[in-house]
């Protein structure tokens, strides 16, 4: 039983009485009477457990957007359900508002709805569902408790998919949808046209030549039906803070981008989270169903403070990839993982397959370098900018002596400029 305000008013009622005859006895038949009229005023309220709650709803979301959770409460009592309900959501939902006044005859259902603006990615899920119904005098109430199970998963924003257009651009012209036409290493025939000035002599069909009497050069276009695994690593260095996100959103985003493009243009696309076990994975699933799937795996990841094995990491691309592959790895340009754990085993996986690190980088690291404040703190911070800048600049020029295409980029360009490697890659043949 609960008690509201009017109780404590009612209660006050019976103070001038006491002061009027100051005994014991008034003052015990004045808290008897008050106990009864509680009492009775809780009993005479609707029973909690006649009320059935069901909720309806949105199941996911993208994170900056707000979505709609409602309640339908139906009172299958004899008596008129007056009160309050509190729909209790985590913090991280941003559910609002946090209780509804209800008012449901017998045998009829009212329907409650709670907007939720999610701050983080993931499962959000509610709490119990409360109950207050108050008597008729409204001095007391009953209060019960319903579990009503839900989810609300909360996607990554993808506000990359803005410069997807201009990469679909690019990527008509790599397949021939525009005049251009180019010859690349591992580049497939497309079809024959007549020569025209300037064409590669290289190019000449000398048999359709012949059959034809006129110069024909053979058309090409990039590959298709190739492979990219793209590669999460969700180790302590994705927990980094870059601007007012970790580095695994960033990444996040850019394989979302990546994604989209690559299936525009005919290649599988799989994903694996691994820091030193995996996280998810999506693999053999069909080009339109990719990036649902890809969204889906992805809400929940969050970075584990945990030091990433780069020898299990290699074990398990390559067990998932027996033909030759672009494999995409977001990580970071951070000296100890890379030397202790990726650099040892690194050649392993550049026999097999192309690979491209990508790895968002600071740009707070450039405004430091940039000070000339003149102060001792300014000093220290350009010091430290330029080692910082130094140390990623040889971790990116001993990486490519090995094979390896390095994109290391702000966040704000990280994804276009991870795209455009893909691109550059597929203009070359080298999928």
């Amino acid at each position: 039983m609960a008690l509201t305000g009017r109780a404590a008013l009612l209660a006050l009622f019976g103070v001038p009485v006491v002061f009027l005859l100051p005994s014991w006895w008034t003052l015990l038949v004045l808290l008897l009477l008050l106990v009864a009229v509680l009492l009775a005023d809780a009993w005479l309220a609707a029973p909690v457990s006649s009320l059935r709650v069901v909720r309806t709803g949105a199941t996911a979301c993208r994170l900056g957007e707000q979505v709609e959770v409602s309640l339908a409460l139906t009172n299958l009592g004899t008596r008129r359900a007056y009160g309050v309900l509190r729909d209790a959501w985590v913090p991280s939902a941003g559910a609002g508002p946090r209780t509804h006044d209800i008012d449901v005859p017998p045998g009829e259902r009212r329907v409650l709805t709670t907007v939720l603006r999610p701050t983080r990615r993931g499962d959000r899920l509610p709490d119990r569902v409360t109950v207050r119904t108050l008597g008729p005098l409204r001095l007391a109430a009953r209060q019960g408790r319903h579990e009503v199970p839900w989810r609300v998963r909360v996607q990554p924003p993808f506000t990359s998919r803005k410069f997807l257009p201009e990469r679909l651009a690019r990527l008509r012209q790599l397949d021939g949808a525009v005049a251009l036409r180019a010859r690349g290493q591992g580049t497939e025939f497309d079809s024959l046209r007549d020569y025209v000035a300037g064409d590669d002599v290289r190019s000449i069909d000398w048999r359709a030549t012949a059959r034809r009497q006129e110069v024909v050069v053979r058309t090409w276009r990039p590959e298709r039906d190739r492979t990219l695994l793209l590669v999460l690593d969700t180790s302590r260095t994705s927990a980094g803070r870059v601007g007012d996100a970790p580095r695994l959103d960033a990444c996040l985003d850019a394989a979302l981008l990546l994604s989209a493009l690559a299936t525009r243009a005919g290649d599988r696309v799989e994903l694996l989270a691994f820091d030193r076990e995996t996280r998810a994975a999506v693999e053999g699933v069909r080009r339109d169903e990719v990036l649902p799937r890809m969204v889906d795996a992805m809400a929940g990841l969050e970075p584990r403070l945990v030091e990433g094995d780069g020898r299990r990491l290699v074990s398990e691309v390559l067990k998932r990839t027996r033909r030759r592959s672009l494999v995409v790895l977001f990580t970071s340009l951070d000296t100890a993982p890379l030397e202790q754990g990726l650099l040892p085993v690194l050649s392993s996986l550049t026999s097999r397959h192309t690979l491209v690190l990508a790895s968002v980088a600071d740009p707070r690291i450039e405004q430091m370098a940039a000070d000339r404040s003149g102060t001792v703190e300014g000093a220290y911070d350009v010091a430290s900018a330029e080692r910082a800048r130094s140390e990623r600049h040889r971790l990116t020029s001993l990486l490519r002596l090995r094979g390896v295409e390095v994109v290391d980029a702000p966040p704000a360009s990280f994804a276009p400029a991870v795209s455009d490697a893909y691109l550059s890659l597929k203009a070359a043949g080298r999928l």
